[in-house]
């Protein structure tokens, strides 16, 4: 072979081999064989999305703290938390500062896709002492909402299982609408009724119904309320004919103590936070409401 030809040819090559290993990384969304891994940070969050990602191709879906932690208040992340981050192209938080390491997170990877579920949501609580409360997805209306927010930012991250996520997406909707009719035509008669809540998760699930709630705010580390405090929640329970107390997986001993020296009767309800499906759950809690309407 002609010297001059062989030494064109190598270079055309090696410009080549440059060319394509500078050249910038495919975005998952145009196919790559590599899995688009997902990692969601509480056990609600990880039911939206695995019902929204259920048989897509290429999806790695990871939860990111043990399914029995409960609500992430004051959650200190782990070494085996950040290295399920790491390996992640997708966060997926609850947000409204649920989350207080996601600035950590941020911080420690800059170039990941962060999904903020709370980013439509228009109906918050706020509390002069204790801020928004991030607790959205215990209104079927919040959760639908979430579900649509993450399925949008999916289908544009990934198109390829573009129509596997809105499929998936208005299937679960279309449950949830129909357990959200069932919930404004059985408990109907709630609309306007007192009770006293003892769970700032279960807040927005009392105020879709309609009901008028008494929140009693706990410390998160310390549930355990002051003298002073009972003294005058079981003044207001009587002054006001409340019947009801409302209670999650906290504050079992404060409501025995309210129950103990008034007429109200404690509810337990699920803030579905716990390795349950959502729509049972909410099922069960649709159960719980009617016993409240039977016995007021």
């Amino acid at each position: 072979m002609n010297k001059k030809i062989y030494i064109l040819l190598v270079a055309i090559i090696t410009i080549v081999f440059v060319v394509i290993l500078l050249a910038p990384r495919e975005n998952k969304k145009q196919g790559e064989n590599e899995k688009v891994k997902i990692v969601t940070s509480f056990y609600p969050i990880y039911v939206m999305t695995q019902n929204i990602t259920d048989g897509a191709q290429g999806i790695e879906l990871t939860n990111l703290t043990q399914n029995n932690v409960g609500c992430l208040h004051n959650y200190t992340l782990l070494t085996s938390d950040m290295k399920k981050v790491e390996k992640a192209d997708i966060f997926i938080e609850n947000g409204l500062g649920l989350e207080n390491f996601m600035e950590k997170i941020i911080g420690t990877y800059p170039n990941l896709k962060i999904i903020d579920s709370s980013k439509n949501i228009t109906n918050k609580i706020e509390d002069d002492d204790e801020g928004t409360n991030p607790h959205i997805w215990t209104s079927i209306e919040n959760y639908i909402i979430q579900i649509d927010t993450i399925t949008n930012f999916l289908n544009e991250y990934n198109p390829e299982n573009a129509n596997i996520y809105q499929e998936n997406c208005n299937k679960y909707k279309e449950k949830l609408n129909e357990l959200k009719l069932k919930y404004d035509q059985e408990l109907n008669d709630l609309k306007g009724k007192k009770v006293v809540c003892l769970d700032e998760a279960l807040t927005y699930l009392i105020k879709e119904i309609g009901m008028e709630c008494i929140q009693i705010t706990t410390n998160h580390e310390e549930s355990t309320l002051s003298a002073d405090t009972i003294k005058n929640v079981i003044n207001e329970i009587k002054n006001q004919n409340i019947k009801a107390i409302i209670v999650g997986e906290e504050a079992i001993d404060n409501a025995k103590t309210l129950e103990s020296e008034t007429d109200a009767k404690i509810y337990k309800l699920d803030s579905c936070m716990s390795e349950n499906n959502y729509i049972s759950s909410m099922q069960n809690n649709l159960k719980v409401l009617k016993q409240i309407l039977e016995n007021s």
